[in-house]
């Protein structure tokens, strides 16, 4: 071989592997994913996993990073970055979006799903007309998993619910808001990363939570009590952009669907073990768990009626058609 063949042999192998590397490097696309909640969250670890399962199964095709405690984009604005295309992916609670549909709070009505079991049969009659709804705002409903059954924190021990008459109460949706307004409290929005400094100045002193987020905030540092009353059982859920999800190859999107799949069934077991074992750590460090009492009970359980009813007079048919499906009717 000459000179100039083996120059010109080792100028095509260099492109040639430039192409390759170019090719492979086009090829794998990153996702930033916002996320409300710190990393020892569990709905936090398990969207890590899911990340992690992503990337195994599209050889790192597709690396979704996830950015946790808001650090990326807050909370309330997660769902319109992502309908916008600001960010690919995200996670939010199902509930905030109350205000423009009340389908989506259909998971915060008292006692209406207050176990697993009814919480899941929940999700299974309400999971089409909520993907239908997201999928006009050009997003793609992946999957959603409960948070452990909601309670009441207080400094005090709660008989029959006139103890919540003008107490500042934290309030995270429109559910909690009213029930807090229904018992006198006084409703205050405020967001998991910042339960700690509005307890300490004094913005709120009760708040409507998971044993999770009582646990993750550490509750014992501001409140003694948690009355372990099951109110509902509300979802966080993870969209994606339509057009995002699209653009990637069919079997990526193949295999972002499927680790979807897996986390809603490892995320709603983790929320299972969950309840009890952050029940116990708030137990272990000094905080008085306890049932509702019989009158608080009655009273909780009309509340729920009540809120029922606005909540079907603001869902109209779609909601009565919610409900009828959710009941076998």
């Amino acid at each position: 071989m000459t000179l100039k063949s083996t120059h010109l042999a080792a100028m095509t192998l260099s492109a040639v592997t430039l192409s390759l590397f170019m090719a492979s490097t086009q090829a794998a696309t990153k996702w930033d994913m916002p996320t409300p909640y710190g990393d020892s969250n569990f709905h936090t670890v398990n969207i890590s996993e899911f990340a992690d399962d992503v990337r195994e199964a599209t050889d790192g095709e597709l690396d979704i990073t996830v950015h946790s405690a808001g650090s990326l984009i807050k909370h309330p604005e997660i769902k319109n970055s992502v309908r916008r295309g600001l960010v690919p992916i995200g996670e939010l609670i199902m509930s905030r979006l109350a205000n423009e549909d009340p389908l989506f709070e259909v998971d915060s009505v008292p006692y209406l799903a207050s176990n697993y079991e009814e919480a899941w049969t929940l999700w299974q009659a309400s999971r089409d007309m909520l993907s239908k709804r997201l999928a006009d705002q050009r997003l793609k409903l992946l999957f959603a998993v409960p948070w452990p059954p909601q309670g009441i924190y207080t400094q005090f021990r709660i008989e029959t619910g006139e103890e919540l008459q003008g107490v500042k109460m934290r309030a995270y949706n429109k559910s909690s808001e009213q029930l807090a307004d229904l018992f006198g409290a006084v409703a205050t929005q405020v967001e998991v990363p910042d339960i700690p400094t509005a307890f300490g100045t004094g913005r709120v002193d009760a708040m409507i939570t998971s044993p999770s987020t009582g646990a993750n905030t550490r509750a014992w540092d501001y409140l003694s009590h948690f009355n372990h009353a099951q109110l509902w059982l509300p979802k966080n859920m993870v969209v994606v952009n339509i057009k995002e999800f699209e653009s990637l190859p069919e079997e990526v999107q193949k295999a972002l669907e499927e680790a979807a799949t897996a986390a809603e069934d490892r995320g709603w077991e983790a929320s299972k073990a969950e309840t009890e074992a952050q029940i116990k750590v708030m137990s272990d460090n000094g905080i008085v768990v306890y049932e509702p009492t019989d009158a608080f009970a009655g009273r909780l359980k009309t509340v729920g009626e009540e809120m029922e009813k606005t909540w079907l007079e603001r869902a109209g048919e779609d909601g009565e058609a919610l409900l009828k499906q959710y009941r076998g009717q």
